[in-house]
């Protein structure tokens, strides 16, 4: 079996990898690590989930000079994925003292560049914000020895790919390149040949991947039954943490308010929401201060949280890698996981597409019933009890309880007390606006991002270069966010 000790790492990695609790290395760290240790380009074809940044990360982080400035960047498809990149980093160069920012669109460009002057030794940035950046020449990429390419194909299907070839240009010709893909369509291929050289192939087999670990489920319901079909789950399941996905902006808002409605504890994170409460969101739902966050697929993009037992997908996903990315949020770390698709009988033909290509056939669940869903709350009631029992958090009710059983048998106040605690199912009306159907045959991807998102928030300058860029490439883009 391989270690992380094997690797040959200095004590202070090596240590910090034991804090984080790593044993043995995940398939993609194992072979990519010693590639990148030996200072070689490496393309990874793996999927999220897999461990890639700790991938890339060790071998990053090893070479860094703690008295030099910039030295490492990663260019990330999203926001969320950069601050996630930057966390993991962060947590993992703290004991050499290396620090990482993140650069992304939707935060204050001012406060960016005064934390540029910090000189930190990594940057794991989005496209567009980089490249505003290096036109104003707050950061430069002269002195960098290794960059990272982060999700590479969804930097395709998002549009960035010519801000890539830009970023790539800047950099100095000796510096080792990785590129991280869950699929190597041949514009990514082209990206390689240009700028990488000699690039050994690390590729991980779908048998390796996280999703072995998830129940694949699906219940088939029509477009008005979801949104009760929902609550039975959570009712019935009872889960510790869960995302929930919704296809467009809206459908977030109004499934959201809906739960917050039947008295469930939920936020939802889109686009339209503003950066700064997309994080609060995220950290309130990493310290399981909310127990369900809805999404989109473009909010959720590259989230890394522990402790996720479930995904419910209340809209099937537009095509098979997002179903991956998307259950993928679960059975993280050797956990077990479930996933729970919603499915309208137009969309089953587009079900078997996403079974198909992800060689995995989805179990059928039945639609709860209400006997199901009172079943499941009286079990939680029960459970709530006994768990108050073991935590000894009663003591001071005792007394009361002796003076109760003077005048009424114990059977009796034990269910009286189950019944004042057990959920009775709640019918409140909430509304859902209806969507339209996939159609079954496989559907394209959708360049649903495009850079002025990415730069969201940095101000009227930015917003006015980046359409000054659009015109000068004759690209005439339109972003199609508006219903993600």
């Amino acid at each position: 079996m391989i270690t992380f000790s094997d690797f040959g790492l200095s004590k202070e990695l090596e240590q910090a990898v034991n804090n984080m609790g790593f044993e043995e290395p995940t398939p993609i760290q194992a072979q990519a690590i010693p590639i990148a240790l030996n200072g070689k380009d490496m393309i990874g074809q793996a999927q999220t989930g897999t461990g890639k940044t700790t991938a890339f990360g060790v071998p990053l982080l090893e070479k860094i000079n703690i008295d030099e400035g910039l030295q490492g960047l990663v260019v990330c498809p999203t926001r969320e994925l950069a601050v996630q990149v930057a966390e993991e980093l962060n947590r993992i160069g703290q004991v050499k003292g290396i620090r990482t920012l993140p650069i992304y669109g939707g935060q204050d460009i001012g406060r960016q560049i005064r934390a540029l002057k910090n000189r930190p030794q990594v940057i794991a940035a989005t496209p567009g914000r980089l490249i505003d950046h290096i036109e104003r020449k707050t950061v430069r990429l002269g002195s960098v020895k290794m960059v990272v390419l982060d999700e590479a194909d969804e930097m395709l299907n998002m549009g960035f790919i010519e801000d890539i070839e830009k970023i790539l240009a800047e950099m100095p010709k000796e510096k080792q390149t990785m590129l991280f893909s869950a699929t190597m369509p041949k514009r990514i291929q082209s990206l390689a040949e240009r700028f990488m050289v000699e690039p050994e192939l690390v590729k991980i087999k779908a048998k390796e991947m996280t999703v072995t670990n998830i129940e694949q489920h699906y219940i088939e319901a029509h477009e008005k039954q979801k949104f009760d079909v929902l609550c039975s789950l959570l009712d019935i399941q009872t889960p510790e943490l869960a995302i929930v996905f919704g296809r467009t902006k809206k459908r977030v808002d109004e499934v959201v308010d809906g739960l917050i409605k039947r008295g469930y504890s939920a936020e939802g994170i889109h686009g339209d929401i503003p950066q700064a409460k997309r994080d609060q969101v995220i950290r309130r739902f990493k310290e399981q201060s909310i127990d369900i966050m809805v999404a989109t697929d473009v909010a959720a993009r590259g989230l890394d949280i522990s402790g996720v037992s479930h995904v419910y997908n209340f809209d099937i996903p537009q095509d098979p890698e997002s179903y991956v990315h998307r259950i993928g949020r679960t059975g993280r770390a050797g956990k077990k996981g479930k996933a729970i698709t919603f499915v309208t009988p137009r969309e089953i033909d587009h079900l078997k597409i996403i079974e198909n290509v992800t060689k995995k056939k989805m179990t059928k669940m039945p639609i709860p019933s209400m006997h199901d869903v009172l079943a499941g709350n009286q079990q939680a009631a029960i459970n709530q009890l006994m768990e108050t029992i073991e935590a000894n958090e009663y003591q001071e009710y005792k007394r009361l309880a002796e003076n109760l059983l003077e005048d009424t048998d114990s059977v009796t106040l034990l269910a009286a007390a189950l019944k004042l605690i057990t959920k009775e199912p709640d019918a409140t009306p909430v509304k859902i606006t209806a969507v339209e159907p996939l159609r079954s045959k496989k559907p394209k991807f959708e360049f649903d991002r495009k850079r002025r998102n990415d730069r969201g928030g940095g101000g009227r300058n930015d917003r006015s270069r980046s359409r000054d860029r659009d015109r000068r490439r004759g690209k005439g883009r339109q972003n199609s966010e508006k219903n993600r």
